[in-house]
């Protein structure tokens, strides 16, 4: 499907109660329930004092949502502590202005399910807000979820992630915050949905800090939509996924059809924009447009390891803007990542199949490093026995201070690079093939490449 097909669905918040489980994902949602029945979370018995569990409360309310045939579960003003809940379909889960969702520190308010993490399939604490196999189902704002620190250490199992969908369609979140209250320590996802079709998140506010506390999660679904969203996180502020070795990919679910557009990402300790690392599924199909983003580590990260095998194809980011950022572009292929408890055998298929990626008017602001293939353990972050095939750099302008290092690429297209400000080269290729890759208009008044550092195909 053409990725432009996918801005339809967010043209509104909600979608059509009555559309058929098989709705071509173009078609453009109206409601979530035309004429909403309303069910006020205080009217089951929620408090909403900061003291009070309302777990049972927000439960009543969402399951006599479900058994009238859906509706729109109300938390007005207040601050309501909960564990893991369950929403249904063709449910809205609104929160008022002054609510603020609050996360239970009990580790036994949230059941133990079979989930995924880290690309595995295996036991996860159950998400604060969470829906499996539910259609046509939202969260929507201008209230907050304010998950506590207190259990984002927890990994075997895992810790419940604030918000969580599996197998769901036709879903939104629209509108809240997502804020910790000690975000030094947060160390567990955001959001996650996977293996979900139809996904619109647009206008959330999110703030985490902490390895692994990423801000949203697309794991393996289908026709996905982010735009609007300022995100500050303490590692990928979006990382889009698809599993890890041999169980991801009998499982064959890719992430694909993807739009993330007019969006802030930032990441205090790793990339804005995170491809892989469990990448064994595939992505495809994944276009960021008139975003700002900035990283600590790199502002784009592309990240893979051996025996992760999959792919990554058809990856476009136009029009971005790139602030403080070590790199804009960092690859590695070749040694991020755990290794898969079944990992993809073979000597050239063990390595991640990369080609179609594009770069296009790209502004940098004060980058160390403009793109690189970055060394790993293995040696350069690309295999030889599986060069990434496909690359466009073109209309880069701005301020870095160094150029571009790459090697292993098949079939680059560089042009309009006009950088200043960097030491030495712009441009530092090994074994890399393509047009452009000798033109003096490239080196933006720097020495041109050294004799032997390109490879040019007419």
């Amino acid at each position: 499907m053409p990725l432009l097909s996918v801005i339809a669905i967010a043209s509104t918040s909600l979608f059509a109660a009555d559309a058929p489980a098989s709705a071509s994902p173009t078609t453009s949602p109206t409601s979530s329930i035309k004429s909403p029945i309303q069910f006020n979370v205080r009217d089951y018995g929620a408090k909403g004092d900061n003291a009070t569990k309302d777990t049972d409360a927000f439960q009543k309310a969402l399951d006599a949502c479900a058994a009238a045939g859906g509706g729109e579960v109300v938390v007005p003003a207040g601050n309501y502590l909960i564990g893991s809940v369950e929403i249904h379909s063709n449910t809205t889960l609104h929160l008022d202005k002054d609510v603020f969702v609050i996360e239970s520190p009990d580790i036994a308010d949230y059941p133990l399910i079979t989930g995924r993490f880290e690309g595995a399939t295996t036991q996860v604490h159950r998400g604060m807000i969470f829906a499996n196999n539910a259609d046509h189902i939202a969260i929507t704002g201008p209230g907050g979820f304010v998950p506590t620190s207190a259990l984002g250490t927890l990994r075997n199992p895992r810790a419940p992630v604030t918000i969580e969908t599996m197998e769901c369609k036709d879903v939104v979140f629209d509108g809240f915050s997502l804020q910790y209250d000690r975000p030094a320590n947060t160390q567990i996802w955001c959001i996650h949905p996977n293996y979900c079709t139809n996904v619109v998140i647009k206008g959330l506010y999110i703030r985490s800090q902490g390895t692994n506390g990423d801000g949203i999660d697309v794991d393996s679904d289908s026709n996905v939509v982010v735009e609007n969203c300022d995100i500050s996180a303490g590692d990928d502020a979006i990382s889009i996924k698809s599993g890890r070795g041999m169980d991801a990919v009998r499982i064959g679910r890719p992430s694909e059809n993807i739009l993330v557009k007019d969006c802030t990402l930032r990441s205090v300790h790793f990339a804005a924009l995170g491809f892989g690392t469990e990448i064994s599924g595939g992505v495809r199909n994944v276009t960021v447009a008139n975003c700002t983003i900035s990283g600590v580590q790199n502002a784009v990260f592309i990240k893979s390891r051996d025996g992760r095998g999959g792919y990554m194809d058809n990856i476009s980011l136009d029009n971005i803007t790139v602030d403080q950022s070590p790199t804009f572009v960092g690859i590695d292929l070749m040694s991020k990542g755990n290794a898969a408890s079944e990992q993809v055998p073979g000597d050239i298929e063990q390595w991640t199949h990369v080609q179609n990626l594009s770069f296009t008017n790209i502004k940098v602001n004060n980058v160390r490093s403009l793109v690189e293939t970055q060394t790993s353990r293995a040696g350069p972050g690309v295999s030889p026995k599986r060069p990434i095939e496909g690359l466009t750099l073109a209309n880069i302008t701005g301020t870095c201070q160094k150029g571009i290092t790459l090697t292993n690429i098949v079939n680059a297209n560089f042009s309009g690079i006009t950088v200043t400000g960097f030491t030495g080269n712009l441009l530092n290729l090994t074994n890399v093939t393509g047009t452009g890759l000798d033109d003096p208009t490239q080196t933006a008044g720097a020495a041109a490449p050294a004799a032997g550092s390109t490879t040019a195909t007419p």
